[in-house]
């Protein structure tokens, strides 16, 4: 009796994953037809096969008598996975996450679908092929009887001149269709292998392809794409190709339409890239509305600058700051399973659902930031100690600041012949730089180099370097480096005074400096000079910083008079040569 009840329960056990679920539109269908699906699920095919011919016999009588289209996803076993049932030509899918893919590997999965008018495979159909990366997909036509009529194929192929994703192969009527299913697969996936390891990995980079969709002018957003790319190959982003929508009202859901989006994931799929990047910030909803949508790599602006932080943060205080910054962008965008993931609590009380996984996590989290802003303060205390011995010595501090990778820290070197690192790509410096420069008449500052500056800066960069932006607010004077060659003058000047302000700086005296001049014809030069009143210098043309420390001399001993006359109190204009 006993070993009776066990084989009872091993019955139950081994049957629970095969419980038949119909997916897609089943509602009005009689109790009869409902049935006859779910036994669809008990059906094999051969693995060489697309389809068995009784198994297509069933689904196109099935689908005649209910006046729907079936579709079947049969794995490489020859087994139903998935029963669906369309509404004219709309097939929903159930969640194939829990198989295999990638932008270089075929799912395992195949499609097999009935068209009540005997028609080729549609669009939809292709592109659902692609985005999924199914084995391959099969419509077959219902005839006047019921039985099967034509039957079209198409399957994905590997990477080619052409840009195709995939062929579709000549229809001919069912029974003339003699195809080794099988075979076909694995020589596709043969291809597709040969190609991932032809591929050159000694850098090992990432491709991307990036994507701007707002409602600016075309101008605007060319300008932002620029510089998005600049970001991406700091990032050792390999840009495959960029992407430019002007849309006159952001969708909510995708940020751009569907079909859009649909149109830009095959494009990437066409190109082999691994992920998308969008130069505008996505809110958690978003980025899972498209992660449903692709299974590539989804990130936005402030991810990849992120990214960049973390490449280049070597010191504590600078890996603090990032994965300050990055624990308070990941907050707001953790997601869980609810209450299939909680955690039932002991003693009275602690009946029903306790602390959720999501909870745990966001608990962690904020635990963890709250770590680190400790440890940050205690930097900053440090901070603050050094800068009260330099007051106590009256050492006058000149701070450098300017957009990221106009030439700061190069100039730094320049000025005061240390070894900074200073390679021409965007946020090269995150660590902040303290030097000592000796003025011609025997008079010695202290020059910082701090993070550069971009526009739209994200607000959980700005609270994590907090600290490191308050050695501004000690400054005497800021030298504000300018890229004299940069086609976004304007934008990066105003993208800095707009910081400034927000950081509560304006009041500091500040000189600029027109970097790389050296790039730009004397007519130019003088041009930019007279309508931006400030000095032309170049960082690496040591002849060309004299007039630059002479001016800063000046500049300092002006404030120090002026600040004996005021007291102390702020308001002293912004002195600009």
């Amino acid at each position: 009796m006993r070993m009776r009840h066990r084989r009872i329960s091993v019955q139950l056990v081994q049957g629970e994953h095969k419980i038949p679920t119909l997916h897609g539109y089943t509602n009005g269908l009689k109790a009869s037809h409902l049935l006859k699906l779910e036994h669809l699920y008990r059906r094999r095919v051969p693995v060489t096969a697309v389809t068995s011919a009784e198994l297509a016999r069933s689904c196109t009588e099935l689908s005649h008598d209910i006046r729907r289209e079936i579709g079947l996803l049969l794995n490489r076993r020859g087994a139903v996975e998935a029963v669906c049932v369309g509404q004219g030509r709309e097939m929903s899918l159930p969640d194939l996450s829990r198989f295999r893919s990638g932008p270089r590997s075929l799912r395992g999965l195949r499609l097999v679908r009935t068209y009540l008018q005997n028609e080729p495979l549609t669009q939809q159909d292709l592109t659902t092929l692609a985005l999924l990366r199914l084995d391959l997909v099969a419509a077959i036509g219902v005839g006047p009887n019921g039985l099967p009529a034509g039957m079209s194929v198409a399957h994905i192929v590997p990477p080619n001149p052409q840009g195709r994703l995939y062929t579709v192969l000549p229809a001919k009527p069912f029974h003339a269709w003699d195809l080794d299913c099988l075979s076909l697969i694995e020589s596709i996936e043969s291809e597709l292998a040969d190609t991932r390891t032809g591929h050159d990995v000694s850098h090992a980079t990432e491709s991307a392809i990036l994507i701007s969709a707002s409602s600016a002018s075309r101008t605007a957003q060319e300008d932002r794409m620029d510089e998005l790319v600049e970001l991406a190959r700091s990032s050792d982003l390999s840009v495959l190709d960029t992407v430019i929508q002007r849309c006159q009202a952001i969708n909510p859901k995708y940020l751009m339409g569907s079909g859009k989006l649909k149109d830009v994931i095959m494009k990437a799929l066409q190109k082999g890239a691994d992920l998308l990047v969008f130069d505008q910030d996505l809110t958690p909803a978003q980025a899972r509305a498209i992660a449903d949508v692709t299974e590539m790599k989804v990130i936005d602006r402030t991810q990849l600058i992120l990214d960049i932080f973390a490449r280049r943060a070597h010191s504590r205080e600078g890996k603090i700051q990032v994965e300050l910054a990055q624990l308070r962008y990941l907050l707001p965008r953790l997601s869980g399973a609810g209450t299939s993931l909680s955690r039932l609590g002991g003693g009275i009380g602690g009946r029903g659902p306790g602390e959720t996984k999501l909870e745990t996590d966001r608990r962690r989290v904020r635990d963890r930031i709250a770590h680190l802003e400790r440890e940050l303060e205690a930097f900053s205390r440090h901070r603050d100690q050094r800068r009260a011995r330099r007051f106590r010595h009256k050492i006058p501090t000149i701070s450098i600041v300017g957009y990221t990778n106009a030439g700061k820290s190069t100039l730094l070197n320049a000025l005061t012949g240390s070894q900074v690192s200073a390679e021409d790509r965007p946020f090269e410096t995150l660590d902040t730089s303290s030097r000592r420069l000796r003025f011609p008449r025997d008079r010695e500052v202290i020059i910082t180099d701090t993070v550069g500056f971009i526009r739209d800066l994200p607000k959980a960069l700005v609270g994590a370097f907090m600290a490191t932006l308050e050695e501004l607010r000690d400054a005497d004077l800021l030298l504000h480096v300018i890229d004299a060659s940069s086609p976004r003058l304007d934008t990066q000047i105003d993208a800095v005074e707009k910081i400034l302000g927000e950081l509560g700086l304006a009041h500091i005296p500040r000189i600029r400096a027109l970097n790389k001049c050296d790039k730009l014809t004397p007519g130019e030069i003088a041009g930019l000079c007279r309508h931006y009143r400030a000095l032309a210098i170049s960082a690496v043309t040591s002849s060309t910083l004299a007039p630059l420390v002479e001016t800063l001399a000046d500049a300092l001993i002006e404030h120090a008079a002026q600040s004996s006359v005021d007291s102390g109190v702020p308001g002293l204009a912004t002195r600009v040569v």
